[in-house]
């Protein structure tokens, strides 16, 4: 296999995340999306934390990624009579662009635009093949989200398994919550563009809304510590 077919892989169903596009009264348009920090291990995974760099040049006031690659390059030199074989790596760059977003425009555009150099590279563009499908969509605050009844759907969409239903007004043990989600909310703080009402909206969509008072201490502590740490590292 080669290196740009470990990129093009797929991603365990459990990574990729579903928004809603187009809406249409109580129905929405299901559309499948990666993280940034995926797309980041994908490339460590296969070209090594330093066989890829990634820059942000302007172009009409809108922000552009350039992700490079060290490519090897082989080419056959005459040395003391004999053939040999160089191998020389090079960086490929390939680029995309993105506008502002909704929430926090700057940083929202400089990971839209990283994503979508990605694609260039082939990561996750298998997404854009993934069959658009209408679910039912709520409204939680100012943001629609897909109802959790959905989710199974659109888990076999890419391969997965349709999670177990939960028992109606099941109590959520607080330490199982830690122990099963702290990752994906700590994921959730620590991208720039995301806010407490999108917290809100993925325990909604996993199925955890609404919490018990000291399930959502919990987890609203865990994300306001998430965000303290990010804000650290930055002005670091």
């Amino acid at each position: 296999m080669t290196m740009f077919d470990e990129l093009r892989k797929p991603f365990p169903p459990e990574r990729v995340s579903w928004r809603v596009g187009a809406t249409k009264d109580n129905r929405g348009l299901a559309l499948a999306y990666i993280d940034a920090r995926d797309v980041m291990e994908r490339l460590d995974e296969v070209c090594g934390p330093d066989g890829w760099q990634c820059r942000y040049p302007h172009a009409n006031g809108k922000t552009v990624c350039e992700i490079g690659i060290q490519i090897p390059r082989r080419h056959v030199e005459k040395i003391d009579g004999a053939n040999n074989t160089i191998t020389q790596m090079e960086w490929v760059w390939k680029a995309d662009g993105a506008g502002d977003t909704d929430v926090e425009a700057e940083k929202g555009a400089l990971s839209d635009a990283f994503k979508r150099a990605a694609v260039r590279w082939g990561i996750g563009r298998y997404l854009y093949d993934i069959e658009s499908v209408w679910v039912t969509i709520e409204q939680y605050g100012k943001s629609k989200v897909i109802a959790p009844s959905e989710m199974g759907r659109l888990a076999k969409l890419l391969g997965g398994k349709a999670p177990p239903p939960k028992p109606d007004n099941a109590a959520l043990d607080s330490k199982a919550l830690a122990t099963d989600f702290m990752h994906e909310i700590t994921l959730i703080a620590t991208d720039p563009r995301k806010t407490k009402l999108d917290l809100q909206a993925w325990l909604k969509t996993k199925n955890l809304d609404p919490l018990t008072e000291p399930d959502y201490e919990l987890v609203s502590a865990h994300y306001k510590a998430s965000k303290a740490n990010m804000k650290e590292r930055e002005a670091a």
